[in-house]
């Protein structure tokens, strides 16, 4: 079951979000994490990937629309705590260029 958990924290969002990010499943991911958004308005979106078993093309696309979201909100955002896996899928793509990443 994929589901996606929040925390605030003053004006820090995390987002936790478990399961599997693929095209299916994606779609909700991104309109629950942008309702958050719009009604916190957080100057830092942390999403927290330690829970995700699996993601595919979709997770690139949902992460990279947050960060241009969270960039036009004026504020920053943090993967926070990737697998291996999904860390190579985010190097490949260049995405630490312009991404924070942080890792335990």
């Amino acid at each position: 079951m994929e589901s996606i958990k929040e925390k605030r924290d003053g004006q820090t969002l995390t987002v936790t979000l478990k399961g599997e990010i693929d095209h299916h499943n994606a779609v909700k991911m991104r309109s629950g994490i942008d309702k958050l958004l719009e009604e916190g308005r957080p100057s830092t979106l942390i999403l927290d990937l330690s829970s995700i078993e699996f993601m595919d093309s979709s997770g690139l696309g949902l992460i990279m629309g947050r960060y241009k979201k969270m960039n036009e909100l004026g504020g920053e955002l943090i993967v926070y705590n990737p697998s291996d896996s999904i860390l190579k899928i985010f190097r490949l793509a260049g995405m630490g260029r312009f991404i924070k990443i942080q890792t335990k």
